[in-house]
């Protein structure tokens, strides 16, 4: 039963003069209980009961929102650059402390195994060392944000 079905079933009941209805299917319970005067809405309880041995067929879709790491200013064309991705899921650290200088910067050029970001992990602060050598064109995360496994961190131009 979807958001929509249950208010058109609480406008039903509220427009119906009933003080109470119970409505059960197989995973959900709903309760309305209206007042007399003036059929206002006085509660609704939606319940969700445990399922036991439901079928992976029977199970309702969920809708997944994806959630944007940093929004993109302005295009780079991204044909000639490689992109270093997140070996890990973590929070994105660009100093290996607050009172450290940037590993690494827009413009710098980079060499195989410099590092360029920490990646902490359930309190393990993790180097994430460069593969290739070249110039950083962008940083694509902010500082101090989450990432998530095989998330782009940089292009590195390798000419």
């Amino acid at each position: 039963m979807d958001l929509k079905e249950i208010q058109n079933l609480i406008k039903f009941v509220a427009n119906s003069g009933v003080a109470e209805v119970k409505l059960e299917m197989d995973d959900v319970k709903i309760t309305i209980r209206t007042t007399l005067e003036g059929n206002v809405t006085e509660a609704t309880y939606v319940q969700q009961l445990p399922v036991q041995n439901a079928l992976p067929q029977a199970a309702a879709p969920q809708q997944i929102t994806p959630v944007a790491a940093a929004p993109v200013a302005e295009p780079v064309e991204t044909n000639n650059y490689i992109t270093i991705k997140s070996p890990i899921i973590g929070t994105f650290y660009r100093k290996p402390a607050p009172d450290k200088p940037m590993f690494a910067e827009v413009g710098k050029t980079i060499s195989k195994g410099d590092v360029l970001c920490v990646i902490e992990a359930m309190k393990l602060f993790n180097e994430i060392e460069s593969e290739v050598s070249g110039k950083i064109v962008k940083i694509l995360v902010d500082d101090m944000s989450p990432v998530e496994f095989d998330q782009p961190l940089f292009l590195v131009d390798p000419s």
